[in-house]
């Protein structure tokens, strides 16, 4: 059988790759998925691409080597996910870990397994007690070695440390494993320090001095915040392979989250990627991302708030007079029209008439002007009282029914 590693030709043809983090590398966020639930995210994941979902999604269902269960888990995800995303096993450079990986894919359409190898002399001398090119060269023996287990498994190999590393040794490196049968090589902020000028300047540097046959990919923490703008410049040097994991969960602060990048990707393409870009096979479903984004919140405990951004409970509210009045001109985009969220008024502290009337409306009430004003300063007063800013529809709905049995009785 012919070996096509589909990612890398995405990749080489200027599509997006997702590399898909969150059963992996989320789960150093202190979160456990089930091996059912990653199948299931596998999947959904897959979704949002249609049919193209291996070609546009890799998802890194876990590291083999940290027991049998996670092993299981991997090679659950390999067996039931396989032609809805490219299934990736992650390990360490040692040998039983890389025979491990490779074992629990095995078989799998468009498998993959990525070795983790340090790049800068800090993370070598750590990791492998070796020196930086040490590491390196015995990375290219991985890649080798990968081969040579099974040639239907792509091979991978993320530089660790990569923000500290030399450029120079790192294109050497990368272009040495591409030539054993590497099919991407990734650059990781491994510790999530780095400035979007020095990641700029990274994948630049490695990228000009490596040459076209290989491939980078970026995977990029969010210590100080920067993980998306990071990525985002990775993109502009011409990455087209992007780690990230939904909600953005990860080792400490996370890493880039997939509904965000995939937003911006999708919505603001030619500001992202060039006027000329054509980055998909098929174009990403953005309804799917609420959905997508709750399973998550649902299975790992990480809460969607108020400002979690495109996916949070505060998108598509409303609470105030003018926002209320010219919803559009409040907001960057149409959260109905490009991902399916209906609009929602909510009562605050900061509710106007209008707002009040609406939401009396909605629940079946039709209010005249005394009980408008009367309902707006019970909402205000109630939520100052109670030290929470919005009023449930319970709680109104009773005042409401309060007010107009006063009203019936003054009536009489």
């Amino acid at each position: 059988m012919v070996f096509v590693d589909v990612v890398r030709e995405s990749a080489a043809s200027g599509r997006v790759v997702l590399w898909e983090e969150s059963a992996r590398d989320g789960a150093q966020a202190k979160t456990l998925m089930t091996p059912g639930f990653r199948v299931e995210l596998a999947r959904a994941t897959g979704r949002v691409f249609g049919s193209d979902g291996p070609r546009h999604v890799v998802f890194a269902a876990g590291f083999p080597a940290v027991c049998g269960e996670e092993f299981e888990a991997v090679r659950r995800v390999a067996v039931e996910a396989e032609g809805a995303v490219s299934v990736a096993a992650v390990c360490r450079g040692a040998c039983r870990d890389l025979e491990q990986a490779v074992a629990s894919v095995r078989g799998s359409r468009h498998a993959r397994v990525m070795v983790v190898v340090p790049a800068s002399e800090a993370m070598a001398q750590v990791m492998v007690h070796r020196t930086a090119p040490e590491a390196l060269a015995a990375g290219v023996d991985l890649v080798k070695r990968a081969r040579d287990l099974d040639e239907q498994v792509a091979v991978d190999v993320c530089l660790a440390d990569a923000s500290r590393a030399d450029h120079t040794l790192m294109a050497h490196y990368a272009q040495a494993m591409t030539g054993a049968g590497a099919g991407l090589v990734v650059l990781a902020d491994t510790v999530g320090a780095q400035l979007p000028l020095g990641c700029a300047q990274m994948f630049g540097r490695v990228r000009a001095e490596a040459g076209s046959e290989v491939v980078l990919a970026s995977h990029l923490h969010n210590d100080l915040g920067l993980g998306l703008a990071n990525t985002l410049q990775a993109l502009a040097a011409g990455v087209r392979v992007v780690s990230s994991s939904w909600l953005g969960i990860a080792e400490r602060a996370g890493m880039v989250a997939t509904e965000q990048l995939l937003f911006l990707l999708a919505r603001r393409t030619a500001d992202v990627l060039g006027a000329d870009a054509a980055p998909w096979w098929t174009s990403p479903d953005l309804t799917r991302l609420p959905a997508i984004a709750r399973m998550v919140a649902d299975a790992t405990g990480v809460p969607l708030s108020v400002t979690t951004p495109i996916v949070g409970t505060g998108v598509a509210t409303i609470s105030t007079g003018t926002p209320f009045v010219h919803p559009r001109l409040f907001q960057p985009y149409d959260p109905e029209e490009v991902l399916g969220i209906t609009p929602r008024v909510v009562l605050t502290h900061l509710a106007s008439a209008r707002v009040v009337t609406a939401v009396a409306a909605r629940l079946g009430r039709s209010l005249d002007g005394d009980q408008t004003r009367a309902a707006m300063a019970w909402v205000k007063s109630r939520a100052y009282r109670t030290g929470r800013a919005v009023v449930e529809d319970t709680a109104f709905a009773d005042y409401l029914d309060g007010l107009t049995r006063h009203a019936a009785g003054g009536a009489r």
